[in-house]
């Protein structure tokens, strides 16, 4: 743990105190298939196309006995959607082969599933089942590299590591959340909203960006 990792928590934590998971659901199971479902895509776009979906297959059985092109007709308005459809397809019948239809909190045994990787399971464990987890998606990720929470180059694996070694585990869960909020609706990819950001002096990309702007002038 870090004090100036802490620090710039709190701000954003009291930025965002209510941040939570965006993607709409009612088992573990649809909150795993909706994950899987976001890759790429909006958490928005998701929760437009998954009430058509799980009206359908709502459950492990019904999607392990559904095909992939009944998959994929529920899904097609998102992005990737034949390779998310095989990967649900293969996941929920990976669920009802092992562990008859139910989904799994342990992280060993959800990367073992199709279709579930790190950032997956740490979700499903998080949000799922209330378990300690810090899931890194893009915009964990971008904030983390902005605000020098990892090193310059450091992979996703690498900044999965170093913010749980760095924020208490018994805020992993409310820190992935914050941080994430943070990133979707003010230190955004292409506009993110520095004129009013508490955390300036600590942001490399706005540090870069004076430079550059002084350096033209």
């Amino acid at each position: 743990m870090t004090k100036e990792t802490i620090k710039i928590l709190d701000v954003i934590e009291e930025m965002f105190p209510n941040a939570h998971c965006e993607l709409d659901f009612t088992t573990t199971f649809q909150l795993a298939v909706s994950v899987i479902l976001s890759a790429q895509t909006t958490d928005k776009a998701v929760n437009e196309v998954t009430p058509g979906l799980f009206a359908a297959f709502g459950d492990a059985y019904r999607m392990a006995h559904a095909t992939q092109a009944q998959i994929e007709q529920h899904i097609k308005r998102i992005g990737l959607y034949h390779n998310k459809a095989k990967h649900i397809l293969a996941f929920s019948q990976a669920l009802v082969e092992t562990y008859a239809g139910e989904v799994p909190s342990e992280y060993e045994k959800l990367v073992a599933l199709p279709g579930i990787g790190s950032k997956t399971a740490n979700v499903i464990q998080a949000v799922g089942f209330g378990i300690p987890a810090l899931a890194v998606d893009t915009h964990v990720d971008r904030v983390s590299h902005r605000l020098g929470l990892v090193r310059k180059n450091a992979n996703v694996s690498e900044t999965e590591r170093t913010l749980k070694r760095k924020i208490p585990k018994d805020r992993w869960i409310v820190a992935h959340h914050a941080i994430l909020f943070f990133g979707r609706y003010h230190c955004k990819a292409l506009n993110p909203v520095c004129d009013s950001c508490p955390l300036t002096q600590r942001c490399h990309y706005f540090k870069d960006k004076e430079k550059a702007i002084t350096k033209n002038l």
